[in-house]
């Protein structure tokens, strides 16, 4: 089988993005995981499938997958790129589609600089939505990580995470604790692990171990997630400055019942094939 892509990035984390819009394509976890290899494989973060949509109203299905090869309900850097392929491909011509996802509707739009904004949705804090384990909900959680305990926000962006303040995020212990947070009990779907360090009321740095990817350079829903948990904290205010290893993005929230907006670049980086068994 031979499969035609296109490789992009947003700030870093970094895609194989696959056109099931023109015709179908089915892709098994063993061929996806392939693809993210990045040494038998194309590599990447996560792959994107860009298919026809199968709700009134929408103008494409975006799917996630992860480099592990399961799929996932949302990603933020991903949902950039995506309408940045379907305009560059000529799938669209509005600068503004709505696009169905595992999550619900998102809304990205293709600004005039060549910025791309997208409407991330309503922030969650239920504990049986995110999923968590809690008895009720609670704006910081104790949780026991290798016998220590910890702090930390837990919240869906569509996808769940767990976000904690650190004081420096160049020592803080991600590679480390980061898949021992992934894999806790207390969060049955898994879950993206955060780590904040506030610079300024308005600007961030930020590292997350994503699940299924591990450490990425950049995370758009870890963005989000750590700009809403430190505005409802009181410590940040909208719009958020994000600094990741890969770049920066801005995070507008107004509180609680609006939708979370967030503002970056998304860049093609080459077209290729990729022959599968």
């Amino acid at each position: 089988m031979k499969l035609e892509f296109t490789k992009m990035q947003g700030i870093g984390n970094d895609f194989v993005v696959v056109d099931a819009y023109t015709k179908p394509v089915l892709l098994s976890q063993s061929q996806i995981r392939r693809i993210a290899d990045r040494h038998f494989g194309v590599g990447c973060d996560q792959l994107l499938m860009v298919e026809r949509p199968t709700q009134p109203d929408t103008d494409f299905r975006y799917r996630i997958f992860n480099a592990d090869g399961g799929e996932v309900e949302q990603c933020g850097n991903g949902a950039r790129c995506f309408v940045r392929f379907v305009h560059d491909k000529g799938l669209s011509n509005k600068t503004r589609i709505r696009v169905e996802t595992a999550s619900g509707i998102i809304t990205p739009a293709l600004e005039s600089n060549g910025q791309v904004t997208v409407n991330m949705g309503l922030p969650h804090f239920e504990p049986a939505v995110i999923p968590f384990v809690a008895d009720k909900m609670a704006s910081t959680y104790q949780l026991t990580v290798a016998d220590r305990e910890i702090v930390i926000s837990a919240l869906s962006m569509g996808n769940p995470h767990a976000v904690q303040m650190v004081d420096n995020v160049d020592t803080a212990p991600v590679r480390q604790q980061g898949p021992l947070i992934e894999s806790h009990a207390r969060f049955p779907q898994r879950v993206n692990a955060g780590y904040m360090q506030i610079l300024e009321r308005q600007h961030i740095r930020l590292r997350v171990f994503e699940r299924g990817a591990g450490e990425t350079l950049a995370c758009g829903t870890g963005a989000c997630a750590a700009s809403v948990a430190g505005i409802q904290l009181g410590k940040l205010e909208s719009p958020v400055l994000v600094s990741m290893r890969g770049g920066e993005l801005v995070i507008r929230w107004d509180g609680a019942n609006s939708p979370v907006w967030m503002t970056g670049p998304a860049e093609t980086v080459f077209d290729g094939q990729i022959i599968l068994s």
